[in-house]
């Protein structure tokens, strides 16, 4: 399934805020331009018309996942990776420096303070992010105008290069074109084999041994695909005291916001637990995914 993409024009900005990898506040020089995103949920602007961009068919290391009020609060993956991520999309948009208050992983400063860009949107998610790849050079159209999108124009954002680098994995949703899923593919491919970024530590799919939270933590802890970090650290936070894995695959079978399939396979498969394994020990556990990132392709909710 492909759809055209709204192009808007506009800036983006860092200080004040926390951006992990795969998003960043972005400005259209026409607030009202947000009225024009296609899909069933607008995007939610804030007071000053910007809006938080969830960048599309990336997933990048967490800098803080979860509430303040949760058992074990707001997490991280391991930051040496998860600020390398954040660095490299502040980098990719135009930010020449930037500085990082590290104890609350805010941007204190930027150079420059704004950074001309646009974004490619075809919708916004469940929590009135707006869905986009981004960019700040060779513009594809003018404001206003949809765009179907070529490779040479998709491996000029933010979001391929951050693929390309290693610093994102590629993950895909239905609505997200085949042959630009293919591009991000190569790029992603090729990144593993040369070891970049993730792919130097990343143990998604060879196993990661669970000892608690902190197995996925600490700064020398796993590497692992972020939407099996967060499920990992929801359930962990059921029951804090026990770092077992063993009800892990029931958990994500009772998870219904996963729904998927796999290229060449004609069934939609509802819940993680499909490609997730899950080996018990007695003092510790190891989960893998029996496929990785870029041969799973998700629903739109």
């Amino acid at each position: 399934m492909s759809m055209p993409m709204l192009l808007i024009r506009g800036t983006f900005r860092a200080k004040g805020s926390k951006p992990d990898g795969d998003t960043i506040s972005f400005t259209p020089d026409d607030v009202t331009d947000w009225r024009r995103v296609p899909g069933p949920r607008p995007v939610v602007p804030r007071t000053g018309g910007n809006a938080p961009i969830r960048l599309e068919g990336i997933d990048a290391l967490e800098l803080h996942y979860g509430l303040d009020d949760s058992p074990s609060g707001v997490q991280h993956q391991p930051l040496p990776q998860a600020r390398a991520a954040s660095d490299a999309l502040l980098k990719a948009i135009g930010f020449t420096d930037f500085t990082r208050d590290e104890a609350t992983e805010t941007i204190t400063s930027t150079t420059p303070e704004v950074v001309k860009g646009y974004i490619l949107t075809h919708g916004a998610d469940l929590f009135g992010r707006c869905v986009a790849l981004i960019g700040h050079e060779f513009q594809p159209a003018f404001n206003g105008y949809e765009v179907e999108l070529e490779e040479e124009q998709l491996k000029r954002t933010a979001n391929y290069q951050l693929v390309e680098q290693g610093m994102a994995y590629p993950t895909y949703y239905s609505t997200f074109p085949e042959r630009l899923r293919a591009s991000l593919t190569a790029a992603a491919e090729a990144a593993r084999a040369a070891r970049k970024g993730v792919w130097e530590k990343d143990t998604t799919l060879s196993g990661t041994k669970i000892c608690g939270l902190t197995s996925l933590t600490a700064d020398d802890g796993a590497v692992i695909l972020p939407k099996l970090f967060r499920r990992l650290k929801d359930y962990l936070d059921l029951n804090p005291t026990d770092p077992s894995l063993s009800c892990f695959r029931a958990y994500l079978a009772g998870a219904s916001e996963d729904r998927f399939f796999i290229p060449g396979r004609p069934e939609l498969l509802s819940g993680l637990h499909h490609v997730v394994e899950v080996t018990t020990g007695v003092t510790d556990h190891s989960v893998r995914m029996t496929h990785g990132p870029t041969e799973i392709v998700f629903e739109e909710r």
